[in-house]
């Protein structure tokens, strides 16, 4: 899909991570039950199995080395794992192949010190956080802390805005659309936000706060079957050129949302993503600052191909 030397490096990757936030009962477990079988059917993605305890003796982090060889992905950040601890133990052992971000509660009393450990003593760099998750307003200043260490390290911070979940999921809450972040991101040039899913159901707000603040990045990840139910026509190829226009290619950063097996690496989503870049005739400098040397800008690795150093 690349000329050249260049290879794809992924900013959104999942570890296995708690989260408890849907209120679960029959109908709506039936209703999820239906629609990820639709959605897997639809994908082409492996049919879920119950693994037994025992009977996987690859660890995990080790069937995600496999996964990125399978598909020649030079390197995945990873969002999220059981805390950051799991995180920074799991990426070290493959540090040429993964890096990955803090996770954990912003809304903690010492939210601002654990996220200097996890840079500082565990090698993590960014910082994830579920907008619909935060219950505190993003400019209160109790959060002042945590914005001010980010910027004074220039810290991307990735922040899921929009609907969250799967069947039975959020839809509604203070902080779901992205001008919750604005006062924050206006505030604090000097952090690099990321927005996850084309903003996730929120595409015209994300473009807003993109066009008044250039600290504020777009990732391109998952499979954005979000546009199906806009009450307009959106499709993935509308997506890409709306961004581009506006923000141009250095802003726009490429990710799948991989996340567990026996799916592995969503490399459908990779496809489908580099094929509307090249149905749009993007030039291949931008095609290579969008599937990887945007995301290495921000995670400070080394950039691939010297066609970048022309944007």
């Amino acid at each position: 899909m690349f000329s050249g030397t260049f290879r794809v490096f992924d900013i959104h990757g999942h570890l296995p991570y708690p989260i408890h936030f849907i209120n679960r009962n029959e109908l709506t477990d039936q209703y999820g039950r239906e629609r990820s079988e639709r959605m897997r059917l639809t994908w082409d993605f492996p049919k879920p199995v119950k693994v037994e305890e025992g009977t996987v003796t690859k660890p995990l982090i080790e069937r995600w080395i496999d996964e990125l060889d399978r598909y020649d992905i030079a390197g995945l950040n990873f969002l999220t794992a059981q805390d950051n601890d799991d995180l920074a133990q799991q990426i070290k052992q493959f540090p040429d192949r993964f890096t990955g971000f803090a996770h954990h509660s912003i809304e903690r009393e010492d939210a601002a010190e654990e996220l200097r450990r996890a840079v500082d003593e565990l090698g993590l760099r960014g910082y994830k956080l579920f907008g619909p998750l935060v219950n505190t307003p993003f400019h209160d200043p109790k959060l002042t802390p945590v914005w001010e260490f980010a910027a004074s390290r220039k810290l991307p911070i990735l922040i899921h805005f929009g609907v969250l979940g799967h069947s039975g999921g959020i839809v509604e809450h203070q902080n779901i659309n992205p001008l919750s972040i604005f006062n924050v991101a206006h505030a604090f040039p000097d952090i690099p936000f990321i927005i996850p899913h084309f903003g996730a159901g929120y595409f015209k707000e994300l473009l807003q706060l993109c066009w008044s603040c250039p600290n504020v990045h777009v990732d391109t990840s998952g499979s954005n079957q979000w546009i199906r139910w806009m009450p307009y026509d959106l499709t993935l190829e509308t997506l890409f050129r709306k961004t581009y226009e506006l923000l141009g290619p250095k802003r726009i950063v490429f990710g799948t949302d991989s996340s567990n097996f026996p799916r592995g690496y969503a490399h459908r989503y990779l496809q489908d993503q580099v094929r509307v870049c090249r149905d749009i005739r993007l030039p291949e400098s931008d095609i290579e600052l969008i599937f990887g040397n945007n995301a290495r800008r921000l995670l400070q690795i080394q950039i691939e191909n010297k066609r970048e150093i022309k944007q």
